[in-house]
């Protein structure tokens, strides 16, 4: 067996060891109100099936500021160097988007592979419209106060973050689950299910932090134009 791969995989128990051991943030209203009905909708156990809903959601903020953005650019014509800062945001945006992007995918596979239930209102119909709410509020707040909006994805990707971590523990048996995929050469190869979980919950980890560092900064740059 690969050492590195082990070596990797021991890291990231560690990190699970870390985020359950880790004191819970308070989330805002909003965030509290998208997970009750999750939770309403899809019970409040963890599964697969329910990750890969969260992940249908999960790319939607990134590709409303990436929207906001764009609409900025033509606004900065007094600003010679707001452009290349807009696009930096941009960059990280489309990043953390196909990051998400990928976990859909994997765990698309995953269902399909393990042979999860799904019925087309629940994991398909209903998902679609959670998002589109999703896209239409963290829009909006962007627009009036882009704090809000990132303030609402870190408590969003911190729940992600705990969900899977607390998910991979509580199931032991997924250490022993191969994992396969069309999709190793872009997102890693990884020694099992469980290993492949806990990468997914430290990328929640990673876009919780990003967004986190943005609440206090100025949106592009351009208050300083």
């Amino acid at each position: 067996m690969d050492t590195t791969l082990e070596r990797r995989a021991e890291a990231r128990r560690d990190e699970e060891a870390r985020t359950l051991r880790a004191p819970r943030i308070r989330h805002g209203i909003a965030a509290r109100a998208l997970f009750a009905v999750m939770d309403l909708v899809y019970g409040r156990a963890a599964s697969l099936v329910k990750f890969r809903v969260l992940e249908v959601i999960a790319r939607v903020p990134y590709q409303a500021w990436e929207n906001v953005a764009y609409v900025a650019i033509t606004h900065t014509h007094r600003d010679p160097d707001a452009p290349s800062r807009i696009f930096g945001a941009v960059s990280e945006h489309r990043a953390q988007q196909d990051n998400e992007q990928w976990h859909l995918l994997i765990l698309e596979e995953l269902c399909a592979r393990l042979g999860a239930r799904e019925s087309w209102l629940l994991h398909r119909a209903i998902p679609q419209v959670l998002a589109m709410v999703y896209y239409h509020l963290s829009w909006l707040l962007y627009v009036l106060h882009p704090a809000w909006s990132y303030a609402l994805n870190r408590d969003f990707e911190d729940h992600a973050e705990r969900e899977y971590m607390a998910f991979v523990a509580a199931h032991p048996e997924l250490e022993r689950e191969p994992f396969a995929s069309r999709y190793e050469a872009e997102y890693g190869t990884y020694l099992s299910v469980a290993d492949l979980l806990r990468q997914i919950a430290l990328d929640e980890r990673e876009h919780k932090l990003e967004s986190e560092a943005r609440i206090p900064s100025p949106r592009f740059g351009l208050e300083r134009a």
